[in-house]
């Protein structure tokens, strides 16, 4: 399975979908970004925007933000 997280350090959202990743025993890699919006050239170029947390499921196609959504996704596909 091929999950990319991109986080950022101390994000309470992010946080939360790290613990869920990790609770449901699923393997991914995570990207660490820039605190500054405007250095977070890479989230924009996969997702269309610069917040956080972004999950990338390449297996399947998927590119999300938004953790309620993050964490929805989880649970159901990849739980």
């Amino acid at each position: 399975m091929s999950i990319t997280l991109y986080s950022l350090d101390g994000c309470p959202y992010c946080e939360k979908v790290h613990d869920a990743l990790d609770a449901n025993k699923i393997e991914y890699e995570t990207h660490w970004v820039e605190g500054l919006h405007s250095k977070r050239n890479e989230v924009k170029k996969v997702s269309g925007q610069r917040g956080v947390p972004v999950l990338v499921d390449e297996d399947r196609g998927v590119t999300m933000a938004e953790s309620e959504k993050i964490l929805e996704y989880v649970e159901q596909s990849l739980a």
